[in-house]
């Protein structure tokens, strides 16, 4: 009924200069989210060539005078909106990338009129204060320790940097150095033990806190991605080991339960890369799959992913909350804590928005029935994809653990085309990636709009276009 009153209201002229504005604004800005949003499953995934022409539009000087803001909306959805990728919509599957809850949608629009800073609590009582009830609750569907401390960051990568941040902390602290104090400027090693199949982002994060990308322990993995538990090095100095929840390929666990049990606790911090993966512990069809990560030190996972959160949104949890503190706290004469939790104290931004309001929003939204059946439904899409396709007469490359699917159409270049093809055809839209040297299309299905009918859609494109390129 709200919807169906606003875009009844004649919106006036919006005064160029002088006056509020906004509330006008905001009322046109819904309205056209509103049609973007009504209109998206009739467009096609990727933009058209005319709408990514039109995006010369805005490749201009700046501007020597005012532009009425109505102008600068206007323009921003004229061209803006149809060079956009339907990731809102129930057919992008690509990126583990997904449209937003619509409580979360709500709340982000919310919140970016409230425009609250989350540095401290005194600047925004309510935004700190979601913030720490919507960590409190992923950390209880995520079945981490309870003691373990968190913070919002903008992705799993700036999570995972701020994980190993810690990690870093309490190794040579345990030596007697104070690396937040001296840097690692003659400060004692620490071993860095991954896996071959680790994500970038992890190597680019422990090559952001000085520990390097090319001077670490690399261990093999299996035809699933999984760490080999039995090629672990000895550990007998101080050690990171980087471990995964959910390989972007492939979707495979590492076996953590194993691994925690085989690494001498007192040296070893063991993180985890859970960008998408770790989402699965709170559905009790998959939770499975998580045993023995909440015996690691730290993990690292995104909201906009698999919670389906607005772009961005990353979550840290640390065991040691200490660690985490110690390696993020600052002090200033302006900058007075309350006896309370503050949020730049745990994360290594100062300034930033609530993203706990929206996190907040969407978990109040589902509950826990609703975000374990988000996340079954779309792993039931994954093999409701993979099945078709195998009957079909291609390959898939991977066992369908979650929500990952991995397809071959022949040979690389049979399968390049095809990838191609979908791409430009408009229905859905499937990345690629190489799997231990096979050229693949890779398909992510994470997003709460997508249905059957999506499913189906999507499949009878898909086959389409692979039985013309194989002709």
């Amino acid at each position: 009924m709200k919807l169906k009153y606003i875009t009844k209201i004649k919106l006036r002229e919006v005064p160029e200069a002088g006056g509020d504005c906004r509330e006008m604004l905001m009322l046109d800005a819904a309205q056209r989210g509103f049609r973007y949003l009504h209109g998206i499953r009739q467009r096609n995934v990727a933009p058209k060539r005319e709408a990514l022409a039109g995006l010369e539009c805005f490749r201009e000087a700046i501007p020597n005078g005012p532009t009425s803001a109505n102008a600068v909306l206007e323009m921003l959805d004229t061209f803006g909106s149809p060079a956009t990728v339907a990731n809102a919509g129930g057919r992008y599957f690509g990126f583990v990338n997904c449209g937003a809850v619509p409580a979360a949608l709500a709340a982000n629009v919310l919140a970016a009129a409230w425009d609250q800073n989350t540095a401290l609590r005194v600047m925004s009582p309510v935004a700190v204060a979601l913030e720490d009830i919507a960590l409190n609750w992923i950390r209880d569907l995520l079945k981490l320790p309870a003691g373990s401390a968190g913070a919002f960051v903008s992705g799993a990568s700036m999570a995972s940097f701020t994980c190993l941040a810690a990690a870093r902390h309490a190794l040579l602290a345990a030596q007697g150095w104070d690396v937040e104090a001296h840097g690692l400027f003659g400060a004692p090693p620490i071993q860095v033990i991954v896996s071959e199949e680790s994500h970038v982002a992890v190597r680019k994060a422990l090559a952001l806190v000085g520990l390097g990308r090319d001077r670490i322990v690399t261990v093999p993995a299996d035809s699933q991605g999984r760490l080999r538990v039995e090629r672990l090095p000895k550990i007998t100095v101080p050690t990171i080991l980087c471990i995964q929840a959910g390989n972007v390929n492939t979707g495979s666990y590492d076996p953590a339960k194993e691994i925690c049990a085989v690494v001498p606790k007192d040296l070893t911090w063991v993180h985890v890369d859970g960008a998408f993966g770790l989402w699965a512990a709170a559905s009790p069809q998959y939770a499975h799959l998580m045993d023995g990560f909440a015996d690691a030190d730290s993990w690292a996972t995104d909201g906009h992913k698999w919670l389906n959160l607005p772009y961005d949104c990353g979550v840290v949890f640390v065991g040691q909350a200490t660690a985490l503190y110690d390696a993020m706290k600052l002090d200033a004469s302006y900058l007075r804590p309350g006896t309370e939790r503050e949020p730049m104290h745990w994360s290594p931004e100062m300034s930033r928005r609530g993203r706990g309001v929206e996190a907040w929003a969407a978990l109040k939204s589902l509950g826990r029935t609703g975000v374990a059946d988000l996340i079954e439904r779309t792993c039931r899409h994954a093999r409701r994809f993979a099945e078709s396709l195998r009957a079909a007469g291609y390959e898939v490359l991977n066992e369908v653990a979650i929500n990952q699917v991995l397809v071959s159409f022949g040979s690389e270049e049979v399968t390049r085309a095809v990838i191609d093809a979908v791409q430009r055809d408009g229905t859905c839209w499937c990345g690629s990636t190489v799997w231990q040297g096979r050229y693949a299309m890779r398909i992510s299905v994470c997003s709460w709009v997508t249905d059957d009918h999506d499913v189906e859609l999507s499949l009878a494109a898909m086959l389409r276009i692979a039985g013309e390129k194989a002709a």
